[in-house]
């Protein structure tokens, strides 16, 4: 009898143990997410602009980019190195995505995205993406060719991002990412490393009940460099003497945002949901934006979703572009239509399509595939 209730205040004990571990080990990471963001975000709206590497706020994948990047909290997979690296704590196997993005139609500018993420061990996944934003070639002008003629020239940005995720319980996962920020045109470039760090939270009874928090683009500063800053002279005194100078080039900081997000799940019927999620982005140098989202799963084979996002400080409306410091509007919508390749192993191939609408051009329009194997 004192064996059974010795094992009985042993089992919870261990319990209690592993429940203190748990929110422990949440608080730790809340925390350490929060309190590096302190010295990050002394700047204010008057700062818009002033931050380069905007590229890194530009979500490459099309199925969170349909709802407007509210899923902080709920985002599931490789497109989790963007919205929440956390997330992709959830890869079952193998994962590989593929997305081309017609940023601003009409403007000629693409981005091409590919990930790959893989579990290693019982609660860990490795995952790896490259972005690859393209302007096209634009012609090479001087003060004695203002017109061209002369040649051209292709500025590129790519983005080579690095990730490791956790479950460290049930209902807390956790990862980091790191990023190799590369911008470069034909004689100048610069590069970069930035660090992402986000948590995910998972409760309720059918763990429908979600939140996130994640500190993006956190890293030293920029400074581009390279020939493009020499200049030819020549100086007139006496004796001719032709010389060369470089210009300096200031440093330029990343745009650092520390996101929170939550959401809830409504379950019914067999793998049909309805998802509400709401999102709050605290910018170092944009305004901030307040994004709400709602997605609909038709037993993982049909999904549509929409979001909403606002910005701070706004007065009349986020259509008024004068106020505006981003290219969209604030709405964005996109489907994804999810085939099964083998129900036992909960492999299936996926095709994704958004459309976030902006002031000029028209929108902005992505399409992916996914295979999960």
């Amino acid at each position: 009898m004192f064996k059974v209730k010795f094992n009985e205040f042993k089992t919870k004990k261990n319990i209690s143990m592993k429940n203190l571990y748990k929110y422990f080990t949440a608080l730790f990471l809340i925390f350490l997410i929060t309190g590096t963001s302190t010295d990050s975000f002394a700047g204010n709206k008057d700062r818009s602009g002033q931050a380069g590497a905007s590229e890194l706020l530009i979500n490459p994948w099309t199925r969170s980019s349909g709802w407007g990047g509210v899923n902080t909290a709920n985002v599931r997979g490789l497109e989790s190195m963007f919205s929440n690296v956390a997330g992709i704590a959830f890869t079952q196997s193998t994962e590989l995505i593929f997305s081309h993005t017609s940023w601003l139609k009409g403007s000629d500018v693409n981005l091409f995205s590919f990930g790959f993420a893989q579990r290693v061990g019982e609660s860990g996944v490795m995952s790896m993406s490259v972005m690859s934003m393209n302007f096209g070639d634009i012609d090479i002008t001087t003060n004695s060719h203002p017109e061209g003629g002369i040649g051209t020239f292709s500025p590129s940005l790519m983005n080579v991002s690095i990730s490791y995720a956790k479950a460290f319980s049930n209902s807390i996962y956790a990862g980091i990412t790191f990023k190799i920020i590369t911008e470069s045109i034909a004689d100048i470039s610069a590069n970069g490393l930035a660090i992402d760090a986000g948590i995910q939270y998972v409760t309720g009874e059918l763990e429908n009940i979600k939140f996130g928090i994640v500190l993006k683009n956190v890293g030293p500063t920029m400074k581009f460099s390279g020939d493009g800053f020499s200049l030819t002279g020549q100086f007139f005194g006496g004796n001719e003497l032709q010389f060369t100078f470089e210009e300096r080039a200031a440093d330029f900081e990343l745009p650092t945002a520390l996101l929170i997000g939550a959401a809830y799940d409504f379950l019914w019927g067999e793998n049909s949901r309805l998802t509400l999620a709401g999102n709050f982005s605290s910018n170092s140098f944009t305004k901030d934006q307040f994004t709400g989202g709602i997605e609909f799963s038709l037993r993982n084979f049909i999904m549509l979703r929409a979001g909403y996002t606002y910005e701070e400080g706004i007065d009349k409306s986020i259509y008024d572009p004068s106020q505006r410091t981003n290219a969209n509007k604030g709405p964005s919508a996109g489907f994804s239509v999810q085939v099964p390749l083998n129900k036992e192993k909960g492999s299936n191939f996926a095709v994704d399509y958004s459309y976030r609408a902006t002031d000029h051009f028209n929108g902005t329009h992505s399409i992916g595939a996914r295979i999960s194997l």
